[in-house]
């Protein structure tokens, strides 16, 4: 990462060294003519060094992440020794408002990029993002959660064979790191044809404020600015309380049977083949059927929600680990 010269440009704004700067992100006016804009936290050092992104609500009812961006700016960790850390807690603002996934246009914001100038609503702010804030700086972590019920283990979820990833992956210090190939027209696949390094975090389910994964979170962004010489004196730097895991393969197990479920396992656990972690009843008390692992591996995901159908996502585990 290169040291950036004594000013950028960001949403048509300069910022000086030294500067610290709250911008507003028009995303859209409304039918009755008012602004919704999002708020981006620019904060520079005098000192010249990388420009470090954090990102979370491109998808509106991921709540964690937002939490875990505002921690950062209210603690001051967003303040930084060495060069540059823009921070937009919300950039899916619509749908943080009713703590939906999309934008109001019915699109996924996270499937339209890197966006057009005259596109959809999503699109024209996916493009936005990435032309007048993206090409500006270093290096992202984004934050998302588990969507539809499902709690994510805390995992950064990077591409395999790029060394510079590994490496901010372990700085991070989550407990998974889970080689994932990027999705077209996602954030992630955009920054990476960019030439921009990029960390996605899951963490926890949507609609929903875990303090152990903003917890995660917080600590691996420390860790990370720690490593670039950019973390403010003033904190401390915890080592993770477990090394991390790296899984290179993963796979779903599905209801068998539609019913009332219950995990019998927590998140995290190394299970073995055939052990029981879950079951599906019905309403009635008749009927009770187990949930077993396929194979051996971590549970990196659960289905939190009472009532599944046959063909359900009940559990994420891993299928290879490197």
């Amino acid at each position: 990462m290169t040291d950036h010269n004594e000013t950028i440009t960001i949403l048509g704004e300069t910022i000086k060294l030294g500067e610290s700067k709250e911008l507003s992100f028009e995303v859209a006016k409304l039918h009755t003519s008012n602004s919704v804009d999002v708020p981006v936290f620019i904060s520079r050092a005098k000192k010249p060094g990388p420009t470090v992104l954090l990102t979370a609500g491109i998808h509106g009812d991921e709540v964690n992440g937002v939490e875990i961006i505002r921690q950062v700016i209210a603690k001051g960790i967003n303040i930084p020794k060495k060069g540059t850390i823009i921070c937009i807690p919300v950039i899916n603002v619509f749908g943080f408002i009713n703590l939906s996934r999309d934008f109001p246009d019915g699109r996924d914001l996270n499937r339209v990029f890197p966006g057009t100038l005259k596109g959809s609503l999503a699109s024209r702010v996916a493009y936005k993002l990435i032309h007048e804030i993206v090409q500006e700086v270093d290096f992202i972590m984004d934050f998302h959660t588990g969507g539809s019920g499902r709690f994510n283990a805390p995992q950064i979820r990077i591409i395999k064979e790029d060394k510079v990833l590994d490496d901010l992956s372990k700085k991070f210090g989550a407990p998974f790191i889970i080689y994932s190939k990027n999705i077209n027209k996602s954030f992630r696949s955009t920054c990476h044809k960019l030439g921009k390094p990029i960390l996605l975090f899951e963490g926890g389910k949507s609609s929903h404020i875990d303090t152990t994964i903003t917890n995660h979170g917080v600590n691996g962004i420390k860790r990370v600015l720690h490593s670039l010489g950019m973390l403010s004196n003033n904190f401390k730097v915890s080592k993770p309380k477990t090394d991390c895991v790296f899984i290179n393969e993963s796979r779903w197990i599905r209801a068998k049977y539609s019913g009332m479920f219950k995990a019998t396992i927590e998140i995290n656990s190394m299970v073995k083949k055939g052990d029981v972690i879950g079951n599906i009843t019905d309403p009635y008390g008749k009927s009770n059927h187990f949930v077993k692992a396929d194979n051996a591996g971590y549970i990196i995901n659960v289905n939190e929600l009472p009532i599944v159908y046959q063909g359900d996502a009940l559990f994420h585990i891993s299928t290879e680990l490197l």
